[in-house]
């Protein structure tokens, strides 16, 4: 053997040896057939970012909450506390506030664990919201995605009744609070709601037992139910393919964007880094729920200006805000309207709303064509209306859920905050509907300004016989495109009669249909015809040569290309 050939191994089979593992991995799990999906296009815009924020803040979430559960004691228990925190030495409390001193005081890191796992739940709940948001004002719930907005609705609610059950478990006096209120929520359910409370608490407030089932269902029950549904909903990702706003090259039909490997994977692994890295600062230099300044709970004290986290607020303010109405029935059945409405008929409403939004739109506007590309808001100036006015009610209630607090800081009359929100709750929501709906018919306006008289660039020419005239620049190919690519909406009123002159067995389904289309998508500023642009053009071309030239010569490095 010659020297070139020392410390060479021939592999088994004549095949290297990373072939050799592939060929294993593939005749086990078909590595090969799902080689596609690592080429995978995901488009570039930043509010695509929002979901990705959601999901890093959930692995935070995870392994932060591991971290917790191996000194958390989830018990109804008393104790005496004798702890690193004097000021509470001597004082009954329960094992499960006991327990989170000594992770806030005694167990190495724990505070900042703590905090780190309290400020993740609030990132992921506003992320999640604003998520749902983003789809709803840019319409990417229409089909094929019905299902995974609902997929994505359900984690928005799971999310914060996630969110409500981890800051129950202290048992300090603020959380204590708030299981009050749940449990007067639960109470309030005609027929069912006794059963529900004890079922929840095990007995009569506060219960012996309801540490153990918040804590069962906190870290377990909906985790997975979570993790099921955050896998799904990538997956449907992946098999409906990603939406992308309009634009030159973007059809229904493609995704214009990066792979997923490596580039999307190298920026995604670097915004997870990222998100955790402000978390982690956020954890170590803003103080959140210091439970041991509220001290233990107890049934016959509350704590002065307490609130719950914010996702929460809207549900405080709304009963807060509503007057307290209830009545007897026959047989001594006292049914409390003063809850039942504000917290459960509500929110249900307003659920509802919500998460059927899709198949109410689509049965309006008789849609079954399949849509990847996105609707910027102004185009679809009802839909961002109605959207604004939900969250601008959503705002009035959260403001109302801190009517005490308002009315200190500010010197003001709690009784007069207390009729403006409820005055509110009717006219806010109207006003900014209104509002919304003009400023997205104006915008359109202006699109349409700029396709048939181009950009306004602020510089005024003198012609030589004396007139002063500003310089209009037509819009770039690009941004044309995209002004032009929107929908045209045409809307035609059902027929009145069959040719017999029998009337048309549905025609009332088909009236309310029409009006609640023309409600939805009428007063949209038309899009300019090919005569106006023609017509434009030809009037841009007949403009003195001095003005021709200075815009020729300015648009020129927009449209060269990169």
């Amino acid at each position: 053997m010659g020297m070139s050939d020392r410390g060479k191994v021939a592999p088994a089979g004549g095949a290297p040896r990373g072939e050799r593992v592939a060929d294993f991995l593939d005749s086990r799990l078909g590595i090969y057939k799902a080689g596609h999906l690592v080429r995978k296009v995901f488009p570039d815009h930043w509010s695509f970012m929002i979901g990705e924020v959601a999901l890093y803040s959930f692995v935070v979430l995870i392994l932060t909450g591991v971290y917790l559960t191996l000194f958390f004691e989830p018990s109804m228990a008393h104790t005496v506390y004798q702890g690193s925190y004097t000021k509470l030495n001597g004082i009954s409390m329960t094992e499960a506030y006991a327990s989170t001193l000594k992770i806030s005081f005694d167990v190495r890191g724990g505070l900042f664990i703590r905090q780190l796992h309290h400020w993740s739940a609030l990132v992921m709940s506003a992320a999640v919201t604003v998520h749902t948001l983003r789809h709803f004002f840019t319409g990417s719930f229409r089909k094929p995605r019905e299902l995974n907005w609902m997929i994505g609705f359900i984690l928005l609610i799971l999310v914060i009744g996630e969110g409500f059950f981890g800051y129950s478990l202290p048992d300090d006096l603020l959380s204590g609070t708030g299981l009050r209120i749940a449990n007067g929520i639960v109470l309030a359910i005609p027929v069912v709601g006794t059963y529900l409370s004890t079922l929840l608490f095990g007995g009569e407030f506060p219960g012996e037992e309801v540490a153990q089932r918040l804590y069962s269902v906190h870290i377990l029950l909906i985790p997975g139910i979570m993790a099921a549904l955050v896998t799904v909903h990538l997956i449907l990702v992946f098999y409906h393919k990603h939406t992308q706003f309009r634009g030159p090259g973007r059809t229904e039909k493609n995704v214009v964007g990066q792979p997923m490997m490596p580039v999307y994977m190298a920026k995604a692994g670097g915004f997870f880094f990222l998100v955790a890295g402000v978390l982690s600062v956020l954890a170590a230099v803003a103080q959140i729920n210091p439970v041991w300044t509220y001290g233990p709970y107890r049934a016959d004290m509350i704590s002065q200006g307490s609130q719950p986290d914010w996702y929460m607020g809207f549900l405080e303010g709304a009963l807060r805000a509503f007057p307290a109405w209830e009545f007897v029935l026959p047989g001594g059945y006292t049914v409390n309207l003063g809850v039942l409405i504000p917290a459960v008929v509500l929110p249900t409403i307003m659920a509802l709303v919500l998460g059927l939004w899709p198949f109410l739109e689509a049965w309006v506007t008789n849609d079954k064509e399949e849509h990847h590309l996105l609707d910027r808001p102004r185009d679809q100036a009802t839909r961002t209306a109605f959207g604004c006015a939900f969250i601008a009610l959503y705002l009035i209630l959260f403001l109302g859920g801190a009517n005490d607090l308002l009315a200190e800081r500010f010197h003001l009359s709690m009784n007069a905050i207390t009729w403006t929100v409820r005055i509110g709750i009717f006219a806010i929501p109207v006003v900014t509907y209104i509002v919304t709906k003009r400023i997205c018919v104006g915008l359109q306006l202006r699109d349409r300004d700029k396709l048939l008289h181009g950009r306004e660039t602020g510089r005024v020419k003198r012609l030589p016989h004396g007139e002063f005239v500003e310089i209009h620049e037509r819009l770039d190919r690009k941004r044309e495109y995209t002004l032009l690519s929107r929908g045209d909406f045409q809307h035609h009123p059902p027929s009145t009669a069959e040719p017999d002159g029998a009337a048309t067995p549905e025609l009332r389904r088909a009236k309310l249909r029409y009006w609640l289309r023309r409600w939805l998508q009428g007063g949209q500023v038309p899009i300019p015809t090919l005569e106006e642009l023609q017509k434009a053009w030809e009037h841009q071309a007949e403009a003195p040569a001095e003005i021709r030239q200075d815009a020729e010569q300015r648009r020129m490095p927009e449209e060269t290309p990169n």
